[in-house]
């Protein structure tokens, strides 16, 4: 097909781990070292989303370029958020981040005229594919950064908790 191009590929393909990793991160109980790692993956997966959109202009900009800035604008408050100790406003922003998302994506998959239809259309395959395959290579590093924890009960803070001098 010709309007995959290789931005859209990256947009797609970036999209997809926000969206796959996403639940895992706003569901898992534990915030420790593993959720951080995992929260920088999503964050940097949504900062290349974000940004490839911005060469993805099929007749000029549009509502999704304006969502693409307003969650950049989110991802700066979360981190800053995050940073202050302020974990309520830290959530809030990623949920809401999340949900734009979700929103952007119902979008692009249910009018006829975007490129997720056409291709599930043609190519359904090609779609099934990398879906899997992302979902997979998600899986292992998934595994991989959960089971690096260190054992249940030891302190694994960030930042590291000030200690007092007395």
């Amino acid at each position: 097909m010709d309007a995959l191009t290789p931005v859209i590929t990256l947009h797609a393909v970036s999209a997809l781990v926000v969206l796959l990793l996403g639940p895992f991160q706003i569901l898992r109980r534990r915030r420790d070292r593993a959720h951080r790692i995992l929260g920088g993956v999503w964050a940097a997966a949504m900062v290349v989303t974000c940004v490839s959109s911005f060469w993805i202009r099929d007749g000029g900009f549009s509502w999704l370029h304006g969502l693409s800035i307003w969650t950049l604008v989110c991802l700066v408050a979360a981190i800053v958020g995050i940073r202050s100790g302020s974990v309520e406003m830290h959530r809030g922003f990623m949920v809401g981040s999340y949900l734009g998302t979700l929103i952007a994506f119902a979008f692009a998959a249910l009018m006829p005229v975007r490129l997720i239809p056409q291709l599930l259309r043609s190519e359904p395959l090609i779609v099934a594919v990398t879906v899997l395959a992302v979902a997979a290579a998600l899986t292992v590093l998934v595994v991989t950064v959960v089971r690096s924890q260190p054992p249940t009960g030891t302190r694994n803070s960030w930042p590291p908790v000030p200690t007092s001098s007395v």
